[in-house]
């Protein structure tokens, strides 16, 4: 069973680096819709691929649409950074209790 433990505590790492780099790609969105970059490079157009679903779906859940200012990125922030503090360290807690 400690193999198993070792596993989810893997995992638990695994979902916080994935959770950092998601919110990195986040900001990174916000901050490259003031700077109006290149539409045709790469990067720019893997960072709006990635960021975009979510953000999309918050706008569209907003009561308020008008504001003059995308909130939907600090939404998003705060629902990954609430996902690192509840869900990684339950999932290490658990891998923990999984190793004798």
């Amino acid at each position: 069973m400690f193999i198993f433990g070792y596993f989810i505590s893997a995992l638990a790492r695994l979902v916080d680096v994935v959770l950092m780099l998601y919110m990195l790609i986040i900001i990174a969105r916000a901050v490259m819709s003031w700077i109006n970059p290149d539409p045709y490079n790469g990067v720019v157009q893997f960072v709006y691929r990635t960021a975009e679903p979510s953000l999309g779906a918050v706008r569209r859940s907003l009561p308020i649409r008008d504001l003059g200012v995308d909130v939907s990125p600090i939404i998003v922030v705060l629902v990954v950074m609430f996902l690192r503090w509840a869900l990684v360290p339950s999932l290490e807690d658990l891998g923990r209790l999984l190793v004798p």
